[in-house]
This record gives structure tokens, sequence and C-alpha cells, in this order.
């Protein structure tokens, strides 16, 4: 799956951040690691589809982080608008 639509400057990475976003129903779509926190990563995923928020998953926290350009993992990212 690819992950370049993260190249945005729109993005965001971070549990805390895409929360706040889902919370103000200004994010467009959510990416969750594979490798991430089940706990958290669900919460995020079941919160997302009520709101009608397409979730996409990344291979790894890791390469997530890179694809938002960032220098460690992260187990959340997504777009807004």
């Amino acid at each position: 799956m690819p992950l370049n639509e993260l190249a945005a400057p729109n993005r965001i990475a971070g549990e805390r951040q895409v929360r706040r976003m889902l919370q103000e129903d200004r994010l467009l779509k959510l990416f969750v690691a594979a490798d991430a926190d089940p706990a958290l990563v669900k919460r995020l995923e079941e919160e997302a589809r009520l709101k009608n928020v397409p979730v996409e998953r990344a291979e790894s926290m890791i390469k997530l982080g890179r694809a938002c350009a960032i220098s460690r993992g992260a187990s959340a990212a997504g777009l807004f608008g």
C-alpha cells in the first residue's frame, strides 16, 4: 500500500494529533501502523469508521514515520483538511 499521499503538506503524525483532528472532524484519511499498540490503534480506527474516515494500514511504525518525514516511528498519521 502506497504511503506517498503523506508527502502532502497537510499531514500529521502521532496519536494525539490524529485524535485531535478526528475530534474536530478535520481528518480526511487515517493511516495506522500494523505493529503499533493494538489497543491504541483500535480506538482510533473505531472513531474514524464512525466518522466515515477511510483507514489504511502501513507495514510498520518506522515506514509510517518515514512517510511523514520524521526521524522516528509513528503509530498513526493522517491527512487533514
